[in-house]
């Protein structure tokens, strides 16, 4: 992961001042920009991040198990 701004930071930035958050991840696919993330973290939070996205990944795959794919 790259440090400084990224091809969505401005996204991501709207976003986490949006929610009043400390930190935010922006994912996009198929944007405007082509596909990418942000991340925008205090320096204490960055540690938790992998884990939390582990989570949600699992917690979309559960959901989408029954969705078809074709």
């Amino acid at each position: 992961m790259a440090l400084g701004p990224g091809k969505y930071d401005d996204l991501a930035t709207a976003a986490r001042e949006a929610a009043g958050a400390r930190a935010v991840i922006v994912i996009v696919v198929g944007g405007n920009k082509g596909s990418g993330f942000s991340v925008q973290t205090e320096p204490g939070l960055v540690l938790p991040l992998p884990a939390l996205l582990r989570t949600i990944a699992d917690e979309i795959e559960s959901a989408s198990s029954g969705y078809r794919t074709e």
